[in-house]
């Protein structure tokens, strides 16, 4: 079995690169551009990004990203540009706006260059796009023929973005670590089509220690307005180091969780990262991992308001029949990632290490200052 890395051709992360995207796309040698916008980016930075196209005379259409990211959508946005082309697609929001980009760039056979607009998710910088059905749900992930062409990542514009949506992205980056050494231990094939480098899996060990050094520094920083090293390599963390190393270290059962609870409509408004941090301590219990890492893992969650109880995501840590609902989803959907694991995962046992995980937040919250 080889081992594979993918990565994006090329990422490049500074202040004010919003006005630098239509230079971007001429580097990239195109002669227009599609761009999917979320919303309220467009509401914010319409102006940027029209002039930015404008001088460097590159036509420029723009879709409103709404809704989920589904495959019914992204077919539908790709067969509306007209065959032939010679553009670029250009995605420009959060996790779901660049899915959708990368989803439309696969179907219509296109280059892509991803604006992430929040540090919430390592969307960006991977080969997959997450479809959803549009109530919500978890469709599956869709592999697609290459990585991203080009990532730019605005720290000014992310530094703006909610403080919850950054702590979520290091939510997700939290589990980059332990779900690469799962696969490592495992020997478990990744979505690249291989087993993971030892440059994956150092790369995720650097996500972790990134996140351990520097998250405290950088939400206080992002709540103060302040852009600075600390935010730099929150950034950084969030979106290129989880997604290079969940990508080819691979994910295991945090994610294959957090899939599970996608099922939860209790939980519809807990956001990914929220979802995957507490999964991660459910992780952690399952490989019954040294007290302390899960320690320094929950005390983390906790610093940075994610969820170390089942209550903060919504749900009732006595109805063991609906959390059962999640845990037999996070170990039998279609292509779970908790087949990943180095050793058999049962529902049993995740919906018993989710209580556990529950019972030491309950601990953890009713302690000063976290603990």
């Amino acid at each position: 079995m080889p081992q594979i890395i993918y990565s994006p051709s090329k990422y490049i992360q500074g202040s004010g690169e919003i006005a630098r995207l239509g230079a971007y796309c001429r580097d990239m040698g195109a002669k227009e551009a599609c761009a999917i916008v979320d919303p309220y980016i467009l509401s914010k930075y319409e102006q940027e990004i029209w002039s930015s196209f404008d001088s460097e005379c590159i036509p420029l259409s723009l879709q409103v990203f709404q809704g989920e990211c589904s495959q019914v959508q992204a077919e539908r946005i790709a067969a509306e540009l007209y065959q032939g082309s010679k553009g670029m697609i250009v995605g420009i929001g959060g996790g779901k706006t660049l899915d959708m980009a990368k989803a439309v760039s696969h179907f219509a056979s296109l280059p892509v260059m991803l604006v992430p607009t929040v540090a919430s998710t390592d969307a960006a910088c991977s080969a997959l796009a997450v479809l959803y059905h549009e109530p919500g749900e978890i469709d599956r992930y869709l592999p697609l023929r290459r990585s991203p062409d080009l990532v730019v990542a605005d720290v000014t514009v992310i530094a703006g973005a909610p403080v919850r949506l950054l702590a979520a992205g290091m939510g997700d980056a939290l589990s980059t670590y332990y779900e690469a050494r799962a696969c490592h231990r495992s020997g478990a094939v990744t979505s690249t089509g291989g087993t993971g480098t030892l440059a994956a899996l150092a790369l995720a060990r650097t996500c972790l220690d990134t996140l351990l050094a520097d998250g405290r520094q950088a939400l206080e920083d992002v709540r103060a307005g302040r852009v600075t090293a600390a935010v730099e390599h929150i950034v950084e963390a969030n979106i290129y180091l989880s997604g290079i190393g969940f990508e080819s270290g691979g994910l295991a059962a945090a994610h294959a969780i957090h899939n599970g609870l996608t099922l939860l409509e209790e939980c519809r408004g807990v956001l990914h990262g929220e979802k995957v941090a507490f999964a991660t301590l459910v992780q952690l219990i399952l490989e019954d991992a040294p007290e302390e890492e899960i320690r320094e893992a929950a005390e983390f969650c906790r610093m940075a308001g994610l969820p170390v109880t089942l209550g903060e995501l919504g749900l009732d840590g006595s109805d063991h029949e609906r959390l059962m609902v999640a845990a037999e989803a996070g170990c039998t959907l279609a292509d779970t990632p908790m087949t990943n694991m180095p050793f058999p995962v049962t529902p049993q046992q995740v919906l018993e290490a989710m209580l556990e995980a529950d019972r030491r937040g309950a601990v953890l919250l009713s302690q000063p200052n976290g603990g």
